[in-house]
């Protein structure tokens, strides 16, 4: 058997460690209360990467260069969950506490702000997503889905299927808009013409499904709060795939990036995992502090970015 040299073993072990360091999450504190519950980095490379301060009532806006944040009011009894950032740029919010959807302007720091209708009740807003003619659906976990057309102002809600647990949201390339339900336990497309829902249910019965992704071929990736797996439902085959996350687990969201791979927060393991579905490996970065509590992920080419609720920390793993 043939030895490796000294210098060989050198070398493999320092692009080892370059390897894990290149991986590496990398942490930018926000102020203390926070609680920063979602986060949505802009798809310029090195833009501006905002996320929710659900606890301060505010749209925060980190400078990853620099490290900078600045935190925008968003007035009285804001309880923001949600925020993406839009086909104009903008960040887009859907604020719990003020029953209502709002938009920032980066150029002009104006705030735009959509109430929900008034029999639409407290709605307990959730998450958003733009549909491919420029209009936004959102999701309340009280029962409700809805459409808002900012060419018009007109916020539409329709009554969801199941009733509560109205939660994450997507739209896939080919312009469909599909909704999971925590309490439910299932999906639902969206009719985007009609707004009429059709569900959908996972194998695994009582999974709480929590959030959905589209990745680039148009399947529908879910995380399973109840039951720890990550499922993948194909519209075109009407077929599903799950996988179970190993040990115990309790996946809350679920991000796919650009090179169809998938991101998870996995809350008993405090971390990030991500899920490579070629090879169906499953890849831990776990938290340097206990009690991430990693919400929803999105990110960008190269970049997937988490918000730690439990830390007041925004984290992001290269995704290279």
């Amino acid at each position: 058997m043939r030895l490796r040299s000294p210098l060989l073993s050198l070398l493999l072990l320092v692009a080892a460690c370059a390897q894990a360091l290149a991986a590496a999450p990398v942490y930018y504190d926000v102020p203390k209360g926070s609680h920063p519950h979602d986060v949505a980095a802009d798809p310029a490379p090195g833009g501006p990467v905002y996320y929710t301060a659900q606890h301060a009532g505010k749209l925060g806006i980190l400078d990853p260069k620099s490290g900078r944040i600045d935190e925008v009011p968003l007035g009285a009894r804001s309880s923001p969950h949600g925020v993406i950032v839009g086909p104009d740029g903008a960040a887009w919010i859907t604020d719990s506490g003020r029953n209502a959807l709002i938009r920032f302007d980066p150029a002009t720091r104006k705030l735009t702000e959509w109430p929900l209708p008034a029999d639409a009740g407290n709605a307990n807003l959730n998450t958003a997503t733009f549909d491919r003619r420029g209009r936004l659906w959102f999701t309340g976990q009280s029962g409700i889905y809805g459409r808002l057309d900012p060419a018009t102002g007109t916020v539409r809600v329709w009554p969801a299927p199941g009733g509560r647990g109205p939660y994450g949201i997507t739209t896939t390339p080919a312009g469909d808009v599909w909704y999971c339900s925590l309490a439910g336990s299932h999906i639902a497309q969206i009719d985007v013409d009609t707004g009429r829902a059709t569900v959908v249910a996972p194998p695994t019965a009582q999974q709480g499904a929590r959030r959905v992704w589209s990745d680039s071929r148009g399947r529908i990736w879910v995380s399973y709060w109840n039951t720890g797996h990550v499922g993948r439902y194909d519209p075109a085959t009407r077929s599903w795939k799950e996988w179970r996350l190993p040990g115990s687990a309790r996946v809350y969201s679920v991000w796919v990036d650009p090179d169809d791979v998938v991101w998870l927060t996995e809350w008993i393991g405090n971390a990030i995992v991500r899920f490579d579905p070629a090879t169906e490996k499953f890849t831990p970065y776990p938290s340097n502090r206990d009690g991430a509590n990693v919400r929803q992920m999105l990110g960008r080419k190269g970049e997937a970015w988490g918000a730690e609720s439990g830390t007041d920390r925004l984290v992001m793993v290269p995704a290279s």
